[in-house]
């Protein structure tokens, strides 16, 4: 793609990220969030992350924001700290135009030049393209939480899917 430039957030993208981020929130069941972020917020959110030493990436088309992809803590206790949970979001408008691949391999690649053990992807169910997305990149599924989200009057399952890094 040209003019594609994949780079290190900055709390500057934070209303960037909350206009990515809050359409998902607002209209899809694929963030569990019912109440939409604010850019002070989604800063916050940036900072925790980037304090934590985890990679939080930005992907732009000629300058401008097209997508964000990020990774957190797995779990707080200290065994976990190999695992990490990692999240992408692209504009509406930004799907198909093969930005979501490059963005989620730099992200890749920066866990597991970190050590990162493991990588686990959350994913509402269904979601077919969501699936097939991550396991193009070698994610498997290893867990299926029945009913464990309830958003717009029903009922949500969520599947986790792992990647093992640096085997």
């Amino acid at each position: 793609m040209p003019n594609l430039l994949i780079r290190p957030a900055t709390l500057a993208d934070a209303a960037a990220f909350a206009a990515i981020y809050n359409p998902y929130v607002a209209t899809t069941t694929i963030s569990f969030e019912e109440i939409e972020v604010a850019a002070d917020d989604m800063a916050r959110r940036i900072e925790h992350t980037l304090e934590a030493g985890l990679p939080w990436l930005v992907v732009e088309t000629s300058g401008e924001v097209m997508g964000y992809a990020y990774a957190s803590k797995w779990k707080e206790r200290s065994a976990y700290r190999h695992s990490v949970e990692s999240s992408i979001y692209l504009r509406e408008d930004a799907a198909g135009k093969g930005l979501a691949r490059p963005l989620y391999e730099a992200l890749l690649s920066r866990l597991r030049a970190q050590g990162v053990h493991a990588v686990m992807g959350g994913i509402t169910q269904p979601n077919e393209a969501s699936v097939r997305f991550h396991e193009r990149f070698g994610f498997r599924q290893v867990a299926l939480f029945p009913e464990v989200g309830y958003k717009f009057g029903r009922w949500i399952d969520v599947g986790y899917w792992q990647l093992l890094l640096n085997r």
